[in-house]
């Protein structure tokens, strides 16, 4: 595929293109335009002259006195003739200058008429400017019309020459902005480059993140990449300290099973007791960190997820699972409340709790979520037996291990806790004043819809 550079090169040069085209269009009609207007303004100041120089005998005798200071009229190879024509179109009078020329059959015209127009003479283009008066004498009115007539070899070198300047100086002006357009292309995409080149020392090793100061519009960019790759170093280490976790939780059980198997002081049923155990203890484990190097944290572009919806799913789902139970369920999320957050750390999160609330409590459970501040806290409260006060402290402790989880409650508040560090949430758990547990989940605001 054609690099950006080259594109964004081309597409401009382009548009220079076209734009110095229709300029050249536009300034080539404009001066032939306005040196055709100086043509008619030029025909009709020599039309003045000839007016100025003409006079009517008493008995209607036309005559024109020489001008000394127009003597394009007097060579016989001058561009420029005239000649004077009466009101049947017949020629009463013409210039020296027109001996050799063409005088074209024109119609009449109207008394005051003016009409400046290019004709054809010999196949070639000339202007003529006419001009219709009745001249007042003492012996009468006489309708004369007078005719001034320029071929266009003249305008036809200036227009020649304005054009050979005017591609010339278009020229240099194009070479110019081409690598004027080079050098600010050059200038504008450095921060690309500078993306380009930070990202193959990230995936050469040789830096962890994009560290430059950039534009407004990469800033987003920038920003996204350095959140995923952020994103993935965390996934990474989840992974291998999950793994360090689980080898290290597997240890004891493993041991206490070899000495079982050896061990021929015990009864065999005592042998039995301690190897299902200890079978129940390393699958407790391997569920739990499975489950917790599932969690897919925060990462950019994670979408909207409405949270009613859910909890009223996830309710629906367990209390099926307990339907001897029939507890009394109090559902009271905001419909508007939305969170920025994977759907299966969601379902893991609120499927735990409920799941526990439905397993302890005795007649009542309480479903809360609001926006506090900017804050949203989900609040799942039972009327069971609650946790003791010392047990608490050690599921909240950072670091607990599943083989430490809370008695009775598996590793459920485990994985919650987990899935919160990762989210930068905070789990908040006490026994409530007349009896229960409310598990509090606080999301800040960079996870709110």
């Amino acid at each position: 595929m054609m690099s950006l550079n080259r594109r964004v090169l081309l597409s401009t040069s382009f548009v220079l293109l076209i734009f110095i085209a229709g300029m050249t269009f536009t300034l080539d009609r404009a001066f032939y335009d306005s040196a055709r207007i100086g043509v008619e303004d030029h025909l009709f100041a020599k039309l003045l002259l000839l007016m100025g120089d003409t006079e009517v005998e008493e008995f209607g005798e036309l005559r024109v006195l020489p001008n000394q200071q127009d003597v394009e009229f007097e060579l016989a190879d001058s561009h420029t003739y005239a000649f004077i024509t009466d009101a049947t179109g017949a020629i009463v009078w013409q210039t020296t200058s027109s001996l050799n020329k063409h005088i074209p059959i024109l119609t009449l015209l109207d008394q005051g008429e003016k009409i400046f127009e290019q004709i054809q003479l010999n196949r070639k283009p000339h202007f003529i400017y006419r001009y219709s008066v009745v001249w007042e004498a003492p012996a009468g009115s006489y309708p004369l019309a007078f005719n001034v007539v320029t071929d266009t070899t003249l305008l036809d070198a200036q227009i020649k020459h304005y054009r050979r300047d005017l591609w010339g100086w278009l020229g240099v002006l194009a070479v110019l902005l081409l690598i004027a357009q080079l050098l600010v292309l050059r200038w504008g995409l450095r921060p690309l480059r500078k993306v380009s080149v930070e990202l193959a020392a990230i995936e050469s090793g040789q830096q962890e993140n994009l560290k430059g100061n950039y534009p407004r519009e990469l800033k987003v960019l920038t920003d996204s990449i350095n959140s995923l790759i952020t994103h993935e170093h965390k996934q990474q280490k989840r992974y291998r300290n999950g793994l360090a976790d689980l080898a290290h939780s597997l240890k004891t059980p493993l041991a206490i099973l070899q000495g079982a198997l050896h061990d021929q002081d015990k009864a065999i049923s005592a042998r039995h007791q301690t190897i299902q155990e200890q079978i129940e203890r390393m699958d407790n484990v391997v569920q739990y960190q499975l489950r917790r190097a599932a969690t897919a944290g925060s990462s950019p572009g994670m979408s909207l997820i409405q949270l009613a919806p859910m909890v009223d799913r996830i309710v629906r789902t367990v209390a099926s699972a307990y339907r001897v139970k029939q507890p009394e369920v109090t559902v009271a999320v905001e419909r508007k409340l939305y969170l920025r957050i994977d759907e299966g750390d969601l379902m893991e999160l609120l499927g735990n709790l409920i799941d526990n609330a439905f397993k302890w409590c005795r007649h009542r459970i309480q479903i809360a979520a609001s926006y506090q501040g900017d804050q949203v806290l989900i609040k799942v409260e039972d009327d069971g037996p609650g946790i003791p006060s010392h047990e608490i402290a050690r599921i909240l402790e950072r670091g607990a291990r599943a083989d430490q989880s809370t008695s009775g409650h598996g590793i459920g508040l485990a994985v919650v806790r987990d899935i919160m560090q990762v989210y930068e949430g905070e789990l908040l758990l006490e026994n409530c004043a007349k009896q229960g547990l409310c598990v509090t989940l606080c999301f800040n605001q960079r996870f709110l819809g």
